[in-house]
């Protein structure tokens, strides 16, 4: 029973700063991979983004993904890591073009900081429409692919891709990318 309290004293506990079931695993897939020999907790906060629903533009998105995890600071206290994973678009005004990704951010409990942006996927045509008329993402790519609440299973990369690229593995390899700092704290936080 020592050993057993001893190993429950290491499991770091993981805030996720949505209830999106896509994100979640996303996290934690990202986080054993990059910890194989870490217990992880993860816990789930219905954190808004103080952003729009459909943040356009780098600038906003990054915004998004950063007041989840402050808001998420408040609702759950006491977290080792929060993550902040916010989707955004944008338009390009030179082709009219409009592109989506997102930005993941991990903070520990000491404010130190890692970010990811996913590659970058251009939209089609009636998405982009939609998505310019005022819809968010989801919902345009639901209305365009006859789906329901996409958003929390393959998303707009699933769709388009026959689900080779699922939403959660895209975000997956971001993940890894925004722990980076946390594997290497001698390099980045010294």
């Amino acid at each position: 029973k020592k050993r057993a309290k001893a190993k429950m004293a290491d499991v770091k506990r993981v805030c996720v700063a949505s209830t999106n079931p896509v994100k979640l695993e996303a996290m934690q897939a990202g986080m054993t991979s990059m910890f194989p020999d870490q217990e992880f907790e993860f816990v789930t906060a219905k954190a808004p983004s103080d952003v729009s629903d459909q943040p356009m533009g780098d600038e906003e998105t990054l915004r998004g993904a950063r007041n989840r995890i402050a808001n998420a600071r408040k609702m759950v206290p006491g977290c080792d890591y929060y993550c902040g994973l916010e989707g955004g678009c944008e338009l390009e005004e030179a082709t009219e073009k409009m592109s989506c990704s997102a930005w993941i951010v991990v903070q520990d409990a000491e404010g130190k900081e890692g970010i990811g942006k996913t590659g970058v996927l251009y939209l089609p045509p009636k998405v982009a429409a939609l998505v310019k008329g005022g819809l968010e993402l989801g919902h345009a790519n639901d209305q365009v692919f006859g789906t329901h609440d996409s958003k929390k299973s393959s998303g707009a990369v699933g769709l388009l891709s026959g689900d080779i690229v699922t939403r959660a593995l895209y975000y997956q390899q971001t993940v890894v990318l925004a722990l980076i700092p946390f594997k290497n704290p001698d390099l980045y936080f010294a």
